[in-house]
């Protein structure tokens, strides 16, 4: 299993500056993040959603180590929700944040993402759209569950991720599949030890399901985090048991991968919403991105072959 493997490298110095200096990098680095700062992202954001789909928008960048860089990249989500303010585009344009990339981690960290991505939230809801918090390694998940649960006191669209690979989602998606609710189901993307997280795909395809049947019966809005054509068509079956119409959920997936599918399902009529996103720090989104897919590796691999 190679994604253990390159999650571990996710977190290498060595290995994020080998793999940043490496010539093809770059080329395959924007097929996953198309742009490093918001005048660049523009384009694309106008092309997606004039092909009739919807994104989330992620500013990459979890390794923060002082509270200067937290409040650097709360303006960073200001700077992007004042754009698309300008754009006309925050009915069609949401936000995902990874709490740790408010200054989670710091001393005092649980405060300080709270008070940091408040005011994102606050901005986003000005411009009629919303924020969803990305899930983490499950160390942080308490923490963002409490987060996520103060700001739908005034946010009640705020949304969070589950991720399905974790023993404790279930239990977890019985507790959010209320009213009102937004909540992201993905696979997971970290290195989760076997004492929290099942560890074989079929394990983690049979959980998802599980879980996704739970919020598709429940009372709030189903985000159907994932590429896996059979997990879509599950997902379709389940909405139509569950009597949902197709503005009652959603489908989401990242930028680069399976861009047919994503105008596919739009032009049947779903909701489909591409996760995109930009930035310098891109070094650990990109390796989780490689995790996620084999195929994701094989490309990378082949490209800097071919350039080598």
């Amino acid at each position: 299993m190679l994604g253990p493997v390159i999650l571990a490298a996710s977190r290498s110095d060595r290995m994020r500056r080998l793999i940043s200096a490496a010539p093809v990098t770059k080329q395959v680095v924007d097929r996953f993040i198309p742009g490093e700062s918001v005048d660049d992202i523009v384009p694309i954001v106008q092309e997606l959603t004039g092909r009739g789909l919807e994104l989330t928008m992620d500013v990459v960048g979890e390794d923060i180590t002082t509270p200067e860089q937290a409040t650097a990249a709360r303006d960073a989500y200001l700077a992007l929700i004042d754009r698309l303010r300008e754009l006309g585009l925050g009915e069609r344009v949401e936000m995902s944040v990874k709490l740790s990339m408010f200054g989670q981690a710091l001393e005092g960290g649980h405060e300080l993402a709270l008070a940091n991505v408040r005011p994102v939230v606050e901005a986003a809801a000005a411009i009629g759209t919303t924020v969803t918090l990305d899930a983490e390694d499950h160390t942080t998940l308490d923490s963002m569950f409490a987060i996520h649960e103060e700001l739908r006191k005034d946010f009640p669209g705020t949304g969070c991720v589950i991720q399905a690979y974790l023993f404790r989602t279930e239990a977890d998606a019985r507790r959010l599949a209320e009213a009102g609710s937004r909540v992201r189901l993905v696979k997971g993307a970290y290195k989760e030890p076997a004492e929290v997280a099942y560890q074989q795909k079929h394990e983690i395809d049979k959980a998802y399901v599980r879980v996704l049947r739970t919020l598709m019966e429940g009372e709030g809005y189903p985000m159907v985090g994932s590429h896996d054509p059979r997990l879509i068509s599950i997902a379709q079956e389940l909405a139509r048991r569950a009597g949902r119409k197709p503005d009652e959920y959603e489908f989401q997936m990242l930028y680069g991968i399976r861009g047919d599918e994503h105008l596919r399902l739009a032009a049947e009529g779903h909701r489909m919403r591409v996760y995109t996103a930009y930035g310098t720090d891109w070094y650990g989104y990109f390796m989780r991105r490689l995790a996620e897919k084999p195929a994701n590796l094989r490309f990378f691999v082949r490209s800097m072959l071919s350039k080598g």
